[in-house]
């Protein structure tokens, strides 16, 4: 009875995870400081320390690869921990929210991302995916479980409440790049719950586009 030794399988069969994992936080890096018009697959492989075939390997160009960068950021768990009460649970998703949006990284990377959409359709669509998993999330979630508590109506629309949650932090710290001190989230948040008992109650009607 012979014994075959085994070849190790080539290709995409050997991929080793951590040098994956360097190069998605290459990219992050390099899109925080040259964006996504001069990013390039070389700049990637060097800051990450491997072959510009080691990247290739994994994705065929730098869209791909941006591409499923945002898949993979935007498939991480929410933190929408349940703590008894709608106020309690907008307060933690704020600060999250506030401290992602503080990271010298993601307020580079955001706004260049988005601005790329505007000329880019492949990146658009993604954008628009990964924003709509994101608000479904948060809507099943956390107003679903506000729903169930009886602090929102049963009617809430789920769609225009998690707009009026997210809103306000991103347009102070994404577009207006104000500062928001720690302090002010309770305020923030106490007036969201207000706003969202009021102002969000039934589906939306006859929508026009603008």
């Amino acid at each position: 009875m012979t014994t075959e030794k085994r070849r190790a399988p080539a290709g995409a069969a050997v991929l080793r995870g951590e040098i994956t994992t360097a190069i998605r936080a290459a990219v992050m890096q390099e899109l925080a400081e040259v964006g996504y018009g001069r990013l390039s697959i070389e700049a990637v492989a060097r800051r990450a320390g491997v072959s510009k075939t080691a990247v290739y390997r994994r994705w065929r160009s730098k869209l791909d690869l941006v591409l499923d960068m945002v898949s993979a950021v935007a498939g991480r768990n929410l933190p929408l921990l349940d703590t008894g009460s709608l106020l309690g649970d907008l307060e933690i998703l704020l600060h999250v929210m506030a401290r992602a949006l503080r990271h010298r990284v993601a307020s580079q990377i955001i706004p260049d991302l988005l601005a790329e959409a505007a000329r880019n359709p492949q990146i658009a669509e993604k954008l628009q995916q990964a924003l709509d998993d994101y608000q479904q999330a948060v809507g099943r979630i956390l107003i679903g479980r506000a729903v169930e508590r009886g602090e929102l109506a049963a009617d809430t629309d789920a769609r225009a409440a998690v707009d009026l949650i997210v809103g306000p932090v991103y347009w102070r710290l994404a577009i207006a790049r104000a500062p928001m001190r720690t302090e002010e989230v309770p305020r923030m948040a106490a007036a969201i719950v207000a706003a969202l008992r009021v102002a969000c109650v039934g589906p939306v009607r006859d929508e026009v586009e603008i």
